[in-house]
C-alpha cells in the first residue's frame, strides 16, 4: 500500500459517530412497473446530500421505441461461470465430508467478502450514504477485492446507472428483461448501448477522486468472471493480475489446506468455488428476485420489492423497495438491524469512530410515503 494512502486521514479524530436524519428528495415523477409514469407531488424537503445525485432516478429517460440489437455473447463469459457452477455443486457433494473449520472457513470468508460489497461498494460507493476513516476504507477495499465482483469503480457506476434508468434498456441488469437477464444474463452478454451511453454521462468524480479505489482499479482490474489460474493467464494475458487471484482463490484454498490438514480438493471445491458461488447469487438475487417478488409498502409504482429470504442471504440487502425509494439511506431499510447485518457491521464501525455522517431518513418522511405511493402490505416494526 503507497504510504500517501496510509497517511491519509490518520490525524482525524475517530470519535465522530453522528447520524444525520433526512427527507426525501423533491418532487419526482416515480416509474410503475407497467413501464408507464404518473406525477405525485412530494411535499417539499431539504437537499439532504447535494453532493451526489447521479443514483436518483430519472424519469424523463425513455426506452427507443423498436426492437433491442440482437444480443452478442461473451462466450469466455458463458464457459467460466458454467465451469465455476459445476464446481460449485461438487462442493456441495464434498460438504458431509469436508472438515468443520474448513466449513467456518467458507463461512466466515463469505461473510466478509459480502461486506466488501454491501458496506463498500453499495452503501459507502455507490450511494455515499455514510462516510469511512481510511482504516474501514482499507479493510473494504480488501474485502471487495475477495468478492471479485469487478472494481469497486466498475461495480459503483454501473450501480449508480441501474438507479438513475431502473427498468429501461440504459440499466444494466433490467429486470423487466426477465429473471434469468436480470440475475446473470446480463454478465453473459454486450452490454445494451444505452447502458455505456448513459453511464458515460454519470459524474463518476467522487469515485475518481478516491485514491483507494482507483489503486484497486490498477492492481486487481479483472477480466469478469474468471476463475482458474492458467485459463486467466491464457485467455486474458496482460489483464492477469494477482491481487483478485490471490485474494479470491488463493489464500481460500491454501488456509484449510495448510493450517488444518484439509485436502486439497475440499478446500478449492468447498471453501473456494462454493463460497465464491454463493456470493455472487446473493448478490445476484438482489437484482433479480427482488426486483420481481415481494411486496411493495413503500411505493407500488416501481418494480424494486421487500424481499425477506434475498435479505438473508445478501447481509440486508433485500429491503428493495424501500431502498430504491430512499436510495441514500445508509440502512437500505427501515428497521436498521433487523436481518440486515451490513447495518449491524456499519454501526459497529461508527461506536469505533471509523464510520460517520450516517444517513437515516426520518419516520415523518416513510410514513407519508407510504401513504401516498404504498401498496397497503406496510406493517410497522
Amino acid at each position: 500500500m503507497p504510504a500517501h494512502l496510509l497517511q491519509e486521514e490518520m490525524s482525524s479524530s475517530y470519535t465522530t459517530t453522528t447520524t444525520t436524519t433526512i427527507t426525501e428528495p423533491p418532487a419526482r415523477i416515480v416509474q410503475n412497473g407497467e413501464g408507464n409514469s404518473e406525477k405525485h407531488l412530494l411535499h417539499a424537503e431539504e437537499d439532504i446530500r447535494p453532493e451526489m445525485k447521479d443514483d436518483i432516478y430519472d424519469p424523463s429517460y425513455k426506452d427507443k421505441e423498436g426492437p433491442r440489437p440482437k444480443l452478442e455473447y461473451v462466450w469466455r463469459n458463458i464457459i467460466l461461470m458454467s465451469l465455476l457452477h459445476l464446481g460449485a455443486l461438487y462442493g456441495i457433494v464434498l460438504i458431509p465430508t469436508c472438515k468443520v473449520y474448513t466449513w467456518l472457513w467458507g463461512f466466515f470468508y463469505y461473510i466478509i467478502s459480502a461486506l466488501g460489497i454491501t458496506a463498500g461498494a453499495h452503501r459507502l460507493w455507490s450511494h455515499r450514504s455514510y462516510k469511512a476513516r481510511l482504516p474501514l476504507r482499507v479493510f473494504l477495499i480488501i474485502a471487495n477485492t475477495m468478492a471479485f465482483q469487478n472494481d469497486a469503480y466498475e461495480w459503483a457506476r454501473d450501480h449508480r446507472v441501474h438507479h438513475k434508468f431502473s427498468e429501461t434498456d440504459a440499466d444494466p441488469h433490467n429486470a423487466r428483461r426477465g429473471f434469468f437477464f436480470s440475475h446473470v444474463g446480463w454478465l453473459l452478454v454486450r452490454k445494451h448501448p444505452a447502458v455505456k451511453e448513459k453511464g458515460g454521462l454519470l459524474d463518476l468524480s467522487d469515485l475518481k477522486a478516491e485514491k483507494l479505489l482507483m489503486f484497486q482499479r490498477r492492481i486487481s482490474h479483472p477480466v469478469p468472471l474468471a476463475l482458474f489460474p492458467a485459463m486467466l493467464s491464457s485467455l486474458c494475458g496482460r489483464h492477469y493480475k494477482p491481487a483478485v487471484l490471490l485474494m479470491c482463490f488463493v489464500l481460500p484454498t491454501l488456509v484449510p489446506w495448510y493450517f488444518w490438514g484439509e485436502t486439497f480438493q475440499h478446500s478449492l471445491y468447498v471453501a473456494t468455488f462454493l463460497r465464491y458461488a454463493i456470493v455472487l447469487n446473493a448478490t445476484w438475487l438482489v437484482n433479480s428476485a427482488a426486483h420481481l417478488y415481494g411486496y411493495r409498502p413503500y411505493d407500488k409504482n416501481i418494480n424494486p420489492r421487500e424481499n425477506i429470504l434475498v435479505s438473508l442471504g445478501a447481509v440486508g440487502e433485500g429491503f428493495h423497495n424501500y431502498h430504491h425509494s430512499f436510495p441514500y439511506d445508509y440502512s437500505t431499510s427501515e428497521y436498521r438491524w433487523h436481518i440486515n447485518l451490513t447495518t449491524f457491521f456499519i454501526d459497529c464501525m461508527a461506536a469505533l469512530g471509523l464510520a460517520y455522517d450516517r444517513k437515516k431518513v426520518s419516520k415523518a418522511a416513510v410514513l407519508a410515503k407510504i401513504k401516498r405511493t404504498g401498496d397497503g402490505s406496510y406493517k410497522s416494526g
